[in-house]
């Protein structure tokens, strides 16, 4: 395959090999294909969902505006604090009981990327509908160009059986292709891997091809090795380091996959996810960031928590499951194990940014370019109310963001508003979301 001319290399370029297609980040060499207009800046979305509310007095800081304090939840963030914005106030009211049956939980993951109420859906005379999500709206703008144009996940899958009721698309995926057609989350990092830098191909074939040649990126290395030869040593140390974090993201995969973990049957993916909840949200936060780095996908939806979770954190001290915590009933015991478990999802939220500001990106870093939305559909987990919801942003969106402030809005602000603002400073011009009245000043 043929794609340099001379020493300037179109921004779109991929590295092709058998059943792999390897997007690169941006290098010097890049710059003269695009010197005829301006470098524009690459707006990257992602939209992480943490469930069953927080502490609020260890979450929302005492002081406003810039030199905020971070309360005990956000302290990991310390680092980076001035590349974050915590917001107040805001609420997703549509997520509140209209007397129609739906649990406070479904309707709060159903609401955060839309804007709107989820009724009681269990009844078969009703159809299953709710509208597209901001993601999907992104996807549609600032995705088309890339080669995948967002990527659905969660860390925290069903554990309870089988499903009967359409109030399980709420609670296990956040993203809305449209009214009618939820997008499931993906639970395999080899299939989020496949997706990002494979070229397709159902299960069997994937895996007859990684038994025959044991590595995605062994397949490219000839292109690689002709890629190099046009580059100046600064791009070419650029290429190598970004290659050897595919790598070593690619064996984490393959060493998961050869312990033989069968936690999840799914038809026609691989089935291996890590035992070890650090290494597997470590491990899918850091495919994305390089999918990012590439440009290969613009959008992204992580669910670290989904609603009604049942999963346990004994490895933290915390070995309750962690639906059940968030019903402290003001139980001093249980708001410090529900606070840890808050603090620990940061601590993991921190890795993530911290890889995206290690990570170049033209005059700044992957994180500069970004925007990453974090927060849930629920305020206060013990009393179920859609008030004051967790919300953080990180990253400044190529300069369309201040940072490092705490926001603090009129209680029961539309979190619709901040919808519409990311998605306008996004390029992706719309009037209204969900129940948005007028854009957010952020």
């Amino acid at each position: 395959m043929t794609f340099i001319t001379k020493r300037a290399l179109q921004r779109r370029t991929f590295l092709r090999g058998l059943g792999a297609v390897v997007g690169l980040p941006l290098l010097d060499a890049m710059i003269p294909a695009l010197a005829a207009a301006p470098l524009k800046n690459t707006p990257r979305l992602g939209f992480i969902y943490i469930a069953n509310g927080v502490i609020q007095d260890q979450w929302i800081p005492k002081s406003v505006g810039r030199n905020f304090d971070l309360p005990p939840i956000l302290k990991p963030l310390e680092p980076l604090r001035n590349h974050v914005n915590v917001l107040s106030g805001l609420s997703h009211l549509q997520a509140d009981t209209f007397g129609d049956g739906t649990g406070d939980h479904p309707r709060s993951s159903a609401v955060w990327l839309t804007g709107v109420h989820a009724y009681d859906r269990s009844r078969p005379d009703v159809e299953v509908r709710l509208a597209t999500s901001a993601d999907q709206i992104a996807a549609r703008a600032i995705g088309k160009a890339t080669q995948v144009a967002s990527v659905e996940m969660i860390v925290d899958p069903p554990t309870q059986g089988a499903c009967d009721t359409s109030d399980c698309f709420f609670n296990n995926t956040i993203s809305w292709h449209n009214a009618t057609t939820p997008n499931p989350a993906e639970v395999h990092p080899r299939a989020v891997f496949e997706r990002l830098f494979g070229d397709g191909g159902d299960a069997s074939q994937r895996m007859a091809r990684l038994k025959r040649n044991g590595s995605i990126l062994d397949s490219v290395m000839k292109e690689v090795g002709g890629l190099e030869k046009t580059l100046g040593p600064g791009d070419r140390a650029k290429l190598t380091e970004y290659l050897e974090s595919v790598r070593e993201v690619e064996q984490r995969v393959q060493s998961v996959e050869a312990r033989g973990i069968q936690t999840i049957q799914l038809p026609d993916r691989p089935t291996d996810i890590p035992a070890n909840f650090d290494e597997y949200l470590k491990l899918m936060y850091d495919l994305q960031a390089l999918g990012f780095q590439a440009d290969v996908t613009r959008v992204f939806t992580m669910i670290v928590a989904r609603e009604l979770s049942t999963r346990t954190y004994a490895h933290i001290g915390v070995p309750d499951q962690h639906h059940p915590v968030s019903h402290h009933r003001n139980d001093t015991e249980l708001i410090a194990k529900k606070a840890k478990i808050d603090t620990y999802h940061v601590e993991l939220l921190a890795y993530f940014l911290g890889k995206l500001q290690s990570m170049q990106d033209g005059n700044g870093t992957v994180l500069d370019q970004s925007l990453i939305l974090y927060g849930g559909g629920m305020g206060d987990g013990n009393l179920h109310r859609h008030s004051n919801l967790p919300c953080l942003m990180a990253g400044k969106l190529g300069g369309q963001f201040e940072t490092g402030r705490h926001l603090a809005y009129p209680l029961d602000t539309p979190m619709s508003n901040l919808l519409l603002s990311i998605l306008n400073k996004a390029g992706v011009n719309i009037e209204k979301i969900g129940d948005s009245t007028s854009p957010l000043e952020v």
